[in-house]
């Protein structure tokens, strides 16, 4: 289907691998063009790759999205670069935070930590991008948080806590922006099948239980209404539709991409 994001310049942070590079090739099957923007651009580059590959202009730009004033750079290059304006941001990068511990158990430091990465930087690269989009009076903006965010999830307190707060950060820009026609909305994906589910969560799971790695992935997608585990390419494709005008009267929203999960 094509959602009308042919040309479109679109800024993803995150994009280097998993979902970040799922939603990155996504938008480059769409004909967007690109802004990849992380830490580190080395690992980014064979996305950006493949991106260009696919026919999308990419720009890699190095960034810490925990520094306010990088950010800034970060948008005011990508505008200089690829024709004045930014039509999306998606934005994915984040991190997990401490896992299996109790908040009793979790430090102030590590609360922190994630919190700073899950909402701040979220945060900084929306302050950054505001203005180009008032100024456009047009602009779709699409937060990556987590069905934790919506359940919570114990064991997982500061992370849950992070994306419980990106979703107000997301609610409260989809209200101040909207009058100058910015979409404002967050995808909560659940667990995703990839490396970190088949390498870490499905053999930790057989060996607590006793069963077979097989028999884990069954039981895991046993937990969902679908009773399938999503996919990278899912959760890309929610991000896609939320940045398309197929989304213009969607704003605010929390889009769980989990299988049925959080409304269980």
């Amino acid at each position: 289907m094509d959602l009308g994001l042919k040309e479109r310049v679109v800024v993803i942070t995150g994009p280097a691998k998993g979902l970040g590079a799922a939603v990155t090739l996504g938008f480059a099957q769409e004909g967007a063009n690109l802004a990849l923007i992380g830490r580190d651009t080395a690992a980014i580059e064979p996305v950006a790759k493949e991106a260009r590959a696919l026919g999308a202009q990419v720009i890699v730009i190095a960034c810490d999205m925990t520094d306010e004033n990088a950010c800034l750079a970060a948008i005011n290059q990508t505008c200089a670069e690829l024709s004045g304006r930014i039509d999306v941001l998606v934005n994915v990068a984040g991190g997990s935070g401490p896992i299996g511990k109790t908040g009793a158990e979790t430090s102030a430091d590590e609360f922190d930590e994630i919190v700073l990465l899950n909402m701040r930087g979220p945060f900084n690269m929306i302050r950054a991008v505001a203005p180009v989009v008032q100024a456009q009076k047009q602009g779709r903006i699409v937060n990556v948080g987590g069905t934790f965010g919506l359940r919570g999830k114990a064991g997982r307190l500061a992370y849950s806590a992070s994306k419980w707060g990106l979703r107000g950060v997301t609610k409260s820009f989809a209200l101040e922006l909207g009058p100058d026609g910015i979409n404002v909305n967050n995808v909560a994906p659940g667990m995703v099948d990839g490396p970190r589910f088949r390498t870490k969560v499905v053999p930790e799971m057989a060996q607590r239980l006793g069963i077979s790695e097989q028999e884990a992935v069954e039981r895991h997608a046993a937990d969902y209404a679908l009773r399938r585990i999503s996919t990278d390419r899912d959760v890309a494709d929610a991000c896609l539709f939320l940045a398309s005008d197929r989304a213009r009267q969607i704003t605010g929203a929390d889009l769980a991409v989990d299988g049925g999960w959080a409304a269980l």
